[in-house]
């Protein structure tokens, strides 16, 4: 028999900044508000992108957010406004299969709005 994916499912929700510190204070903001359980800030990566009508390249340093999808609305709403690009990239992916356990912890610890 087949199983079945943890119930409701969970979102990973990314982002990027120009910064470690920044990157740092957008996690720890949307953990402290229980927007999300985890937030994990990687290394800088080379982001190439077109910006008003030029190849721009930059390095950068991406946030992993853990949430729920009752969460998500709220937090991008707290990573829009605390961010500072005009354009912030926040874009949720679905976490199809997850630990049981782990997909309990991220439940509890955040706080639908």
């Amino acid at each position: 028999m087949e199983q079945q994916p943890a119930a409701p499912p969970l979102l990973a929700v990314l982002t990027t900044t120009d910064s470690a510190e920044k990157a740092h204070e957008l996690a720890q903001g949307a953990v402290e508000a229980g927007l999300a359980a985890c937030a994990q800030v990687s290394a800088p990566v080379t982001s190439v992108y077109r910006w008003q009508n030029a190849i721009e390249r930059a390095e950068e340093w991406q946030i992993l957010f853990k949430t729920t999808p009752a969460c998500y609305d709220a937090l991008e709403a707290h990573l829009t406004a605390a961010h500072d690009y005009d354009t912030p990239e926040i874009i949720a992916l679905p976490v199809v299969r997850a630990g049981a356990a782990y997909a309990a912890w991220v439940r509890a610890e955040t706080k639908t709005p």
